[in-house]
């Protein structure tokens, strides 16, 4: 449905995840909510095809609350999975029972540590931007590079006008006119890449289908402004070709976080929260706060400089 490595579903269930396709396209959801929901609901119901459970918990709510508690302990004891990454499974099942007309089923989240959202190591970004290099497309490249360094959302994006976005030899900016909750900011594009990749496309786009008529930044092969769709698209593929997947081996890039790595690297920078929440366009100072919490990442580093008897 939007690509990826996502898992196949089983004959059983095509139906029934058909129509729940068909639901997601039409929920008030981000493409990037959309997405993750799509694939933990294929996980899902990969695992609910070898089970060997009674009833059927797709028309029963006891059977539901059954299967979901097997499976959350399945995610638990088998795959080994975070209480973070059990709990985002558990919410997409809520959300695909929700649409079966069963509702949510009971069963009990665990209390998942105060971490940090994801966002991207310093490996994994410099394996995200070799992938974007490598992408044959300048406008592929341009969307690669906005994306990093100038915490657009996709929505965002797509949206955006080839004059939105004003070049000099040193300088450049983001515009976006009609941001989440209607609201508008600019965005400084500072860095030489982003500015080069977004120069090499304006030329390339030049010979494009629509490029005369069609004022979007982004054009398709036809000539018509870019969809979030193709941009998801993008993303998993560039997720696949720098290996970053999840526990699951599915694909685990997505805009947010993205736009989670470039607050990270603001705020560790001493960019004062404030100018960070700016320029993400958040409306409360709390969502950006989220990013100052540890990562993974800063426990073990904490941990490791214990002294040892060796």
């Amino acid at each position: 449905m939007w690509g990826g490595q996502y898992q196949a579903v089983p004959q059983t269930y095509a139906t029934v995840h058909a129509a729940y396709a068909a639901a997601l396209e039409r929920a008030p959801l981000d493409s990037d909510t959309r997405r993750a929901y799509d694939s933990r609901v294929r996980t899902f119901l990969a695992w609910l095809d070898g089970s060997s459970l009674d009833g059927d918990p797709l028309t029963d709510a006891h059977d539901r609350d059954f299967a979901v508690r097997d499976y959350k302990t399945h995610m638990k004891t088998v795959l080994h999975w975070a209480s973070n990454t059990v709990n985002a499974h558990l919410t997409a099942l809520d959300h695909f029972f929700a649409q079966l007309g069963l509702g949510p089923a009971i069963v009990r989240r665990d209390d998942a540590p105060k971490l940090a959202p994801r966002a991207l190591g310093a490996r994994q970004q410099k394996r995200y931007l070799r992938a974007v290099e490598r992408r044959p497309l300048a406008r592929d490249r341009a969307i690669g590079r906005l994306l990093f360094y100038s915490d657009v959302r996709i929505a965002e994006l797509v949206a955006l006008d080839d004059d939105d976005v004003p070049l000099s030899a040193r300088k450049g900016k983001v515009i976006v006119r009609s941001g989440k909750g209607e609201t508008s900011r600019e965005i400084p594009l500072l860095d030489g890449t982003a500015r080069a990749s977004v120069a090499e496309w304006r030329t390339e786009r030049a010979s494009w289908p629509g490029a005369a008529d069609n004022p979007a930044l982004l054009l398709n092969r036809r000539g018509g402004r870019l969809t979030t769709r193709a941009v998801d698209q993008l993303i998993d593929e560039l997720a696949t070709d720098a290996d970053i997947l999840d526990e699951a081996g599915a694909v685990a890039l997505f805009a947010y976080i993205l736009r989670h790595t470039l607050a990270t690297n603001l705020l560790r920078a001493g960019v004062d929260i404030v100018v960070v929440a700016e320029l993400l366009g958040h409306a409360r100072l709390d969502t950006t706060r989220r990013c100052t919490l540890p990562a993974h990442a800063d426990l073990e580093d904490a941990v490791g400089r214990l002294p040892t008897d060796q």
